[in-house]
């Protein structure tokens, strides 16, 4: 039996009764509904819908059986997941460390409930940092004649940790296609930018060139298309003539850390709902 809290979060064609068909079924099972959200998209005609229950007094084997029949009834697409089940996070980083220590600060002062399993790098600069914390860190050197393998070592701790995420906290290499392919919506990038402007390298450089009011960044899932993945959340800070670009560039990274923050904690809530390439964000 299972009393504590869980998320279910459901995608469909959006058509009558959704909404009336899974509360009746969650009443039907004495469970508690204590945060509902849904979105219906009327351009694309789909729906979507996240439920976080408790006090469900029966197998988690049972309701995911009896729930099916509503499942296909609608055609949904569906998850549910428990609250008291911390996801597994691995945090990939280059040499740039703000948004790790903002990362590892929320995981240890309990502001953000995940588990850290190992840190992976291209660098070691940062094992002092990491090894600190009680965290394994571990050095795979990626140059342009061993990125496939270098990528292959990931994919094995990747494995070897059951991770749920990775969180790439300003990790300077290009995640391969087949990585990208093997981890849809379980991937997420912060980029120093408030894409879709000023994508690849050195965008506070480039925002600086066209004079730009607003420096931003955009916390977002990985896809094969570099820096064109869905969105999940943006951040961003007024700036004016008077600073040059090393100045927007240290601006720029509490704005990194915030957005990849709050974007990964919607992650970890399952409160992003992907739809193509844009994110349905029940904040």
């Amino acid at each position: 039996m299972f009393k504590g809290q869980f998320v279910l979060t459901i995608s469909c064609p959006d058509k009558t009764g959704i909404v009336s068909k899974v509360s009746s079924f969650l009443a039907q099972k004495n469970c508690l509904i204590n945060e509902a959200s849904h979105h219906a998209d009327t351009e694309q005609g789909m729906f979507f819908m996240r439920n976080e229950i408790s006090n469900l007094n029966m197998p988690e084997a049972l309701f995911r059986e009896e729930f099916v029949k509503i499942a296909k009834e609608f055609d949904m697409d569906w998850t549910l997941t428990s609250r008291a089940k911390k996801k597994r996070v691995i945090i990939m980083v280059s040499k740039q460390d703000h948004c790790l220590h903002d990362l590892l600060y929320r995981w240890k002062s309990g502001e953000m409930d995940y588990e850290i399993p190992c840190v992976i790098s291209n660098h070691p600069d940062l094992k002092e940092l990491v090894e600190w914390h009680g965290i394994p860190y571990v050095h795979i050197p990626v140059t342009p004649d061993n990125k496939p393998h270098a990528f292959s070592e990931v994919v094995n701790w990747v494995n070897h940790y059951q991770a749920d995420t990775i969180v790439l906290a300003r990790y300077m290499q290009i995640i391969p296609p087949d990585l990208c392919q093997k981890y849809p919506g379980q991937i997420i990038n912060i980029h120093h930018s408030f894409l879709p402007s000023f994508i690849g390298a050195k965008p506070y450089h480039q925002a600086f060139d066209r004079g730009v009011k607003l420096i931003g960044a955009t916390c977002h899932y990985v896809t094969e298309d570099l820096d064109a993945g869905p969105i999940i959340e943006q951040e961003v800070r007024r700036v004016s003539h008077s600073e040059s670009a090393e100045q927007m560039v240290m601006l720029g990274k509490d704005v990194e850390k915030s957005a990849l923050a709050r974007g990964l904690k919607f992650h970890l809530e399952d409160r992003v709902l992907l739809s193509g390439n844009k994110t349905i964000v029940f904040a």
